[in-house]
Parts: C-alpha cells; structure tokens; sequence
C-alpha cells in the first residue's frame, strides 16, 4: 500500500460531488455515453465545483485504448462519470485483450488513440522509440506525480530523459500468503524479519507442516511467478543500484549478485523440506499452475505461498465465503526485508499514455493522475493505487487497504517487476523458460543463467 489534511479534505470533496453526480446522471455505458450536451448547464451545479479547473470543453472527446476489460470496464466508466458530466468531454473506451498487439500497428498506421494504458515500461520505451510517439506529459500529470507517488514511478513512466506516462492502477507483489487460522491454532507468528521468516519455516517444517507452497504454471506464460521470487531476492540481497544494472544487462545474469539470490531462492522454493505439501515435491511446482499454488494453505497442508495482491480473486474458487482478513481463513503479510530499516517493495501497474495533446485529451490526462480520481476509483472496489493522496480508509476491503500501505511508502525501495522491463526475449521469453526447467528438471544453476544471458538481444 499520510495524507495530509489538504488532500484528504480535497479528495473527500471530489468524492462527494462523484457521487451525487451519478446518481443523477447514472454511469456511462459501454463507450462513454455521458450528454456532453448538457455540460454547460451543469458546470454552474455546485457539485462541479470540484472540477472547474479542468475547464470547459462541449462536445469534445477522448478516445481510451487499453487491455482492461468488463467487469473492470465499467468501474473505469463509473469513475469519470462526473468529470464527463461537468466538462462535456465524453470518453470512449475501447478494451482489447490483443492490446499490446494491436497497440503499435495502429500508432504506425496513423490511427493511435487518444489515451492508452500501458502495463508495461517496456512497451512505452519501445513505442517512444518509433514513428508516430506519445506526447510528453503535462505539467499538471507532472505535478500530481511528483506530489503522490514513490518517486520510482515517474522514472517507468520517463523515456530518455521525458516523462511520457503517470501510473493508473498498481498491485503489490511483496506479499505472503498464509492462514490466520491456521496459525493461531499453532502458535506461529507473522514474522516481520528476514530471519523471523526462515525460523518460521523451520519450526513449521519440525512440526511437519511444509512451510511453503508453490505453482509457476501459467499455459505460455509459465515460470512468470518464478521471476518474482527472484526478483524478490534480488532487491532484498543486493538493494536498488544492482536490481537495476540488472535490468539494463550491465550485471549479467551468471553475475555474483544473480547467482547469490538464486542460491536463496533455492534454499527457499527447491528444498524438499520445505515444499510442496499436498502437490508433490519440488518438480510439481512446474507442473502446478499458480491459481491452483496456494490452495493447500486451506487445508492447512501448507504454511505459506509467495504471491502478489490480485491472488485475492483466486480464493473464492476454493472455497465458498472464504473470509480473506487478519483474523480470516486467508490473509497475507508484507514479505520481510533483509533490512529492516529499508523495506523492499516489488510492484507492478498501468500507465497512462498520450497522442494527442488537445485541451481536452490533456484535461483527462490530469484528471487520470489526480488524487481525487484516484480516491473516486478506489471507492468502487477491487483496486489499489499507489497515490498516496488516497486516504487510507477509502479501501472497503483488507488486501488493497495493506497493498497501499506499502505502495505509497515515500520511503520504500520501490522497483517495477524486472522482467517486465527487460527484453521480451528474456524476461518473458528465455527466464520463464529456464526458470521453469530449474524446477523440471534440476537444470544446473549456472546452466540455466547462461542460457538467459545468451538470449539477450546484441542490441
């Protein structure tokens, strides 16, 4: 997962005016369906106040390009229902689940959207570096970052030197997953320390209980959870400077620091003593798929599973009104650092991207990275932002109101997931591949961090 009186009273203010906006004008429907018509008559209603300084602009649009689909499509629309009410801008949403296919051919055809939202810093660097690139932000999406956000973020959003993109949404990926119950009934604490984890997992596993479960099966995408793992390390280890001279290849793979946390990732997710309790033994966590990982923790087979945020939606599959809470069938807890006095903080999220630079598309662009829109979303649940202008007791449900706990740590070693940031050829390309034959097969160490360095473009 601190805010200031000033914000949370300007957060508040906008939430209100959000609310009594829809309920008298109802959310926009598929294509944003909002009367712009209207908007001169409405921008004198007090409840308008609130978005008065994105100005006045009838009959305009603004076209949204992103791979974020219904059920989640209609959250997005409720959210900026009343900036379309009181500006008279109407926002037209197109969702895709071939975005990112989509995306670059319709930026070199000529026909790029308004506004879309990138999920990977990768796929920004890339189209920047193309004909037809975003627009930089503007100074308002400038300010309200440098305002909210750990300032890691604007740095995923800045290509060469230009900030092109403020984030949208955000998950948080340092948790543990684990039992309340369960470990009440034993006796076993969270442990808020590096070494407090692994005295855990000991005690866990004298007592026969496997501590950790574990699946990295994805269909095409399996051993994606593995790079998280090591990733995870990897901050904790070795700290921010190598994480990221680990991203750019100036610290290759086979390098001390990689080979270091893959020891411990070892130590971690391929001893015997310590998984993979009612699946099998370490090769299962190839064959497991990454829903079906954290299941065992239900029948207390298992102590914990290492996974990110958005595994919430995964435990009403195993069980009907499975409580997800401190005191709950499931919960989860901050993966400790090595340091304590430095917490490290792996995430991920979307990015806002412009076109088009008219008034209008640069009014919502703001609005988009703006406390207040934050909070209207975060109200409609289901989702966690990384602005720390949401104040903390607008999240409804436990799991977002600790990711943001986290996320908006100004103090936090905050760092984007690696492999999405590297080259596809390797962080979603051979890492995946090698990581899962690390656990398949026992593929030696070192065999398996040369073949990703091989895999890493000349240029």
């Amino acid at each position: 997962m601190s805010v200031p009186v000033r914000r949370r009273t300007a957060a508040v203010v906008g939430g209100v005016a959000a609310a009594l906006l829809l309920a008298a004008c109802g959310s926009s429907s598929g294509g944003g369906s909002s009367s712009a018509s209207s908007a001169s008559a409405t921008n004198t209603d007090p409840a308008c106040a609130a978005y008065a300084q994105y100005g006045s602009h009838p009959g305009t649009s603004v076209s949204v390009f992103t791979s974020i689909l219904p059920p989640e499509q209609q959250k997005y629309e409720q959210s900026w229902a009343a900036f379309e009410k009181c500006t008279g801008i109407t926002v037209k949403y197109e969702g895709s689940s071939q975005f990112e296919a989509l995306l670059p051919t319709r930026i070199a055809g000529g026909q790029a959207p308004d506004i879309a939202f990138i999920p990977q810093p990768g796929l920004l660097a890339k189209i920047v570096s193309g004909a037809n690139p975003p627009k930089a932000a503007p100074a308002g999406v400038a300010s309200n970052v440098d305002k909210y956000w750990n300032p890691a973020w604007k740095t995923y959003g800045t290509v060469d030197g230009t900030f092109y993109a403020a984030p949208l949404s955000s998950n948080m990926k340092s948790f543990v997953w684990y039992s309340p119950k369960t470990f009440t009934a034993k006796g076993y604490k969270v442990p808020t320390t590096w070494d407090e984890l692994w005295t855990l997992s000991d005690k866990m596993a004298a007592d026969g209980t496997k501590p950790w479960c574990g699946g990295i099966g994805s269909g095409g995408a399996t051993g994606w959870l593995a790079t998280d793992w090591l990733e995870e390390t990897v901050m904790r280890q070795s700290g921010g400077d190598v994480y990221d001279k680990w991203i750019s290849h100036e610290i290759k793979f086979d390098s001390p620091e990689i080979t270091k946390a893959m020891d411990q990732v070892a130590a971690w997710m391929k001893n015997d003593k310590y998984v993979n309790a009612g699946i099998g033994n370490v090769a299962s966590i190839a064959t497991t798929t990454f829903q079906n990982g954290g299941k065992p923790i239900l029948d207390g087979k298992c102590g914990m599973y290492q996974q990110a945020s958005f595994y919430a939606a995964q435990w009403p599959s195993f069980k009907k009104d499975v409580k997800i809470a401190a005191d709950g069938d499931v919960f989860a807890f901050y993966l400790p650092s090595i340091d304590p006095a430095k917490k490290s903080v792996e995430g991920g999220g979307e990015f806002v991207t412009a076109f088009a630079d008219r008034p209008e598309v640069q009014a919502f662009q703001t609005y988009l990275s703006s406390a207040e829109w934050a909070t209207i979303k975060v109200k409609l649940g289901g989702w966690t932002s990384a602005n720390s202008g949401v104040p903390a007791d607008a999240y409804s449900d436990a799991i977002n109101a600790l990711s943001a706990k986290y996320l908006t740590d100004p103090s936090a070693l905050f760092r984007f997931d690696a492999s999405d940031l590297m080259p596809a050829a390797v962080g979603s390309g051979a890492e995946w591949t090698q990581l899962t034959a690390w656990f398949a097969s026992n593929k030696p160490t070192k065999d398996v961090l040369d073949a990703i360095d091989a895999a890493w473009p000349a240029s």
